[in-house]
């Protein structure tokens, strides 16, 4: 690969990544304090309508989260779960089991204080396996499209292009079921702007969140999707596994999204085996001194 064709691959697995470090509204390379000067720009750099930015948003109709929504790049989430990062701080230290420390050291994340070089990582999303739940919330959860049907509510998301199937005819978590990526849920609503969603059967393979925590096959996500307004809806995860940790805990605490337009095109992210090997050969496997070869 000559140095001209090598720079192109290594510009498209960056986009994404450098998509992220802007946020919605800003220009790259002007100061923040020269931003209000500017056009207010949404995520694809359309021009945001003066009477859009002025309005207040009305509230949100009930039992309805129907829409397009957008995170912006509070959903990356690098350090692990935003609401627990693994920055070393003590406030949070999740609790442990002794079964789940055991398997905590078993994970060689490529971010946060356990990290370690590109090419020694062993997270499976590297190899582009599904990430499952509830890494879609914890990892990288961007442009969110949510389809409420009469039986089952239908989550489009945009890393990866997955989709995900939330039951809301009244059926009950299976009792032994075979695990799945992204396991079974089902979905209540728990008032009139809160939608409550429960999933189980997660497979073993993955990984809580980038940062590498475990889980067993006794793990239950616990999603609660609040309509705030019309233009805003926040989302809380809660993980429970009394074989990993001692209690539950809240991974994320009303994570906000905003409402975008129906005509909003929503980009691809996805993992090509392809661009990975090429990353690995020339990133990832030096970096680790390892031969590029």
């Amino acid at each position: 690969m000559n140095t001209k064709t090598f720079a192109l691959v290594a510009a498209l697995m960056l986009s994404s990544f450098a998509r992220a470090q802007t946020a919605p509204g800003e220009h790259p390379g002007v100061a923040q304090g020269q931003q209000a000067s500017r056009t207010v720009l949404d995520d694809w750099g359309r021009p945001v309508s003066e009477s859009r930015q002025a309005q207040k948003p009305a509230p949100g109709p009930r039992r309805d989260i129907f829409g397009i929504w957008d995170p912006g790049t509070g959903g990356i989430q690098a350090l692990g779960a935003k609401a627990m990062p693994e920055d070393g701080k003590p406030e949070h230290a999740l609790p442990y089991t002794p079964q789940g420390l055991k398997a905590l050291n078993l994970t060689k994340p490529s971010n946060g204080v356990r990290q370690v070089a590109p090419g020694k990582t062993n997270d499976p999303v590297v190899s582009c396996d599904p990430q499952g739940m509830p890494r879609e919330d914890l990892w990288e959860i961007r442009t969110t499209q949510i389809i409420q049907m009469p039986l089952q509510v239908i989550m489009l998301y945009e890393y990866n292009k997955i989709w995900r199937v939330v039951w809301t005819d009244g059926r009950g978590l299976p009792q032994d079921p075979e695990p799945r990526w992204f396991g079974y849920s089902v979905g209540k609503w728990e008032d009139d702007y809160t939608f409550l969603v429960e999933t189980s059967g997660i497979s073993e393979k993955t990984w809580i969140d980038r940062a590498g925590r475990p889980h067993s096959a006794d793990l239950r996500v616990e999603e609660r999707f609040h309509r705030v307004n019309h233009d805003t809806l926040e989302l809380s995860v809660k993980i429970t596994d009394p074989k990993m940790y001692t209690k539950p805990w809240v991974a994320l605490d009303r994570l906000p999204f905003k409402l975008e337009p129906p005509d909003f095109d929503v980009r691809e992210m996805i993992c090509s085996p392809s661009e990975l090997a090429q990353y690995n050969k020339f990133v990832g496997n030096p970096a680790s001194d390892k031969s590029s070869q």
